[in-house]
């Protein structure tokens, strides 16, 4: 079988395969007793499920805790409520309700795309959990022991199935479903395991039988030889040493910088960083010290957060994203200013700060407090800019705080075509791949139908990389890229030829990447670059690109 390979690394085992098992309750299911007795029991189980997938969260910490806290905030959503209670009051039984209310939502979303692709599935997982609770079913899950790791075969993988394992546990992920940016892609990179998505036929697998399982190549082959596993398995091993042999500051074979910085969720991922030699942050995201807040947190205890991720890396770099709520991830204190049929593309990120500008204020001041006496370099940066006015707006705002530093994310088309306008009033770029594929082809990132459109690779994605960089570089600023595109090491020394200064990523693709940048000069990085640009698909652009960059062969990636 064929997917898209997401996490690199070979993982072979039993196929164990989720699937669902909470039923649909009958449709006009009624109660037999009093209505306010059935909206306590729908209420309480919701929050029930609330309080599990944030404890999740605790426990798994990085990238799960931030996912596994924002489905938390979904399942005790103030509208799902009344949408509950509403239907309770119209005759309907707590799991029946519980059904039609997410039904609600989940019809409204489904076809939007965007982020909102990601909270459909979410919503179908807080669901099934919710009725499981109220029916007394059993909650699909993995398994809780195993002889051997095994292969965790599924449609689609809920975070909070997933946030707990390890590779001690599952040898590597296969789903039908997802993208390259889905949220089994994500958690999959960052704890090291090889998954392929968007695999078809994938569930049809027999329960038991032995998989192999290239992350790299997306093949997923069926009861292989001995003979195919070892081979594999061998290949793997040499091209772990051959990458760990690379060492020191990121830079090309002829010796020009590119420093290599991991992408941070929360104080957990500091540690994975440190160990993969990253040479700082590119993206901290703060959205994790909000999002289970009735409000939001205080001057001090911002302050103490960021200057712990400081604090982890003196005399580097470190580049804080500034809180990007809305779409996927609504806050209660934070309210967009009407109803938005398309919370995508509605007041989230930097626009939101336009209507809350004391959140933004208060955590401007707690980054410029943190920054005081600190031995790093801090940068601070905007989501979803998409003119030179807000760049403007927040540059001056930064100013304002004391803050030295002041960028912006790319990820909105037309602030990547108008780059040279946005570069003359910000002090860096940081480009965010995955949204900026995601908007430029209208391509919803969970979907699995459309991971061809999510691809890197895509020429027009490219275009819009190298315009964004140019610009950039001929104001003399910075241009950093913090998307999962940046961990992919053929595509990070492609990257490197269309102008990118800087590369970040999840921790665990620093080393590849690393070894990718210092077995190719400068001169064929950009030649690579050319060669990809002047493709008419994805496909054709990878390969250009791999057939000017000989020493990936050599490394084996």
């Amino acid at each position: 079988m064929k997917g898209t390979g997401v996490s690199q690394g070979i993982g072979h085992g039993p196929a164990y395969i989720l699937t669902a098992s909470v039923p649909e309750p009958p449709a006009g299911q009624t109660y037999p007793g009093e209505a306010q007795e059935e909206k306590e029991r729908a209420l309480a189980a919701l929050k029930q499920v609330a309080g599990a997938l944030e404890a999740r969260g605790d426990l798994a910490g990085g990238e799960a805790k931030e996912i596994l806290q924002a489905q938390a905030l979904m399942a005790e959503d103030p509208g799902l409520i009344v949408g509950v209670k509403s239907l309770i009051d119209g005759g309907l039984a707590a799991p029946r309700a519980v059904y039609e209310a997410f039904g609600k939502y989940r019809e409204m979303l489904a076809g939007v795309g965007g982020y909102l692709g990601e909270r459909v599935a979410d919503l179908d997982d807080i669901r099934d959990r919710v009725i499981a609770h109220l029916t007394g079913q059993p909650l699909p899950g993995v398994p809780a022991a195993a002889a051997e790791p095994y292969v965790l075969i599924a449609r689609d993988l809920a975070p909070a199935d997933t946030a707990l394992l390890s590779k001690d546990v599952v040898a590597a992920f296969v789903t039908e479903e997802g993208g390259p940016t889905s949220h089994t892609a994500i958690l999959a990179r960052s704890m090291g395991v090889p998954a392929v998505v968007a695999c078809p036929g994938a569930t049809t697998i027999p329960p038991g039988a032995l998989v192999l399982v290239d992350g790299l190549s997306g093949e997923v082959r069926l009861e292989p030889s001995d003979d195919e596993v070892s081979g594999l398995v061998g290949a793997q091993a040499a091209r772990q040493a051959a990458i760990a042999a690379v060492r020191g500051p990121g830079r090309t074979k002829d010796g020009h910088p590119v420093p290599l910085l991991a992408n941070v969720g929360g104080p957990e991922d500091l540690d994975r960083a440190l160990v993969n030699g990253a040479e700082g942050v590119g993206l901290y995201r703060t959205e994790f010290l909000f999002l289970d807040r009735a409000q939001a947190p205080a001057l001090e205890e911002q302050e103490d957060a960021y200057r712990a991720v400081l604090d982890a890396f003196p005399g580097g770099k470190v580049v804080v994203r500034t809180l990007d709520a809305g779409a996927d991830k609504p806050l209660a204190f934070l309210k967009a200013s009407a109803p938005e049929p398309n919370p995508a593309l509605g007041e989230r990120g930097l626009r939101m700060f336009k209507l809350h500008p004391e959140v933004m204020a208060v955590q401007l001041a707690a980054l410029a407090a943190a920054a005081q006496g600190s031995e790093a370099e801090l940068h601070v940066m905007a989501p979803m800019v998409a003119t030179a006015e807000e760049a403007r707006w927040f540059a001056a705002a930064c100013r304002t705080a004391g803050l030295a530093s002041a960028g912006v994310m790319i990820e909105v088309p037309a602030a990547a075509l108008r780059a040279d306008s946005l570069a003359q009033v910000a002090d860096f770029f940081s480009i965010g791949t995955n949204d900026l594929a995601q908007y430029t082809f209208a391509a919803d990132r969970q979907v699995g139908a459309l991971a061809g459109l999510q691809d890197p690779w895509q020429p027009a994605l490219l275009d819009l990389i190298a315009a964004t960089a140019g610009a950039a570089s001929d104001n003399g600023r910075p241009c950093g890229v913090c998307g999962e595109a940046a961990a992919d090491p053929l595509m990070a020394c492609v990257l490197a030829g269309l102008g990118v200064t800087s590369l970040s990523m999840g921790a665990t693709a620093l080393p590849a990447v690393r070894a990718a940048l210092a077995a190719h000069t400068l001169g064929e990085c950009e030649l690579a670059a050319q060669a990809a640009r002047g493709q008419q698909t994805a496909l054709h652009a990878k390969a250009a690109a791999r057939s000017n960059l000989p020493g990936l062969s050599e490394l084996g990636l």
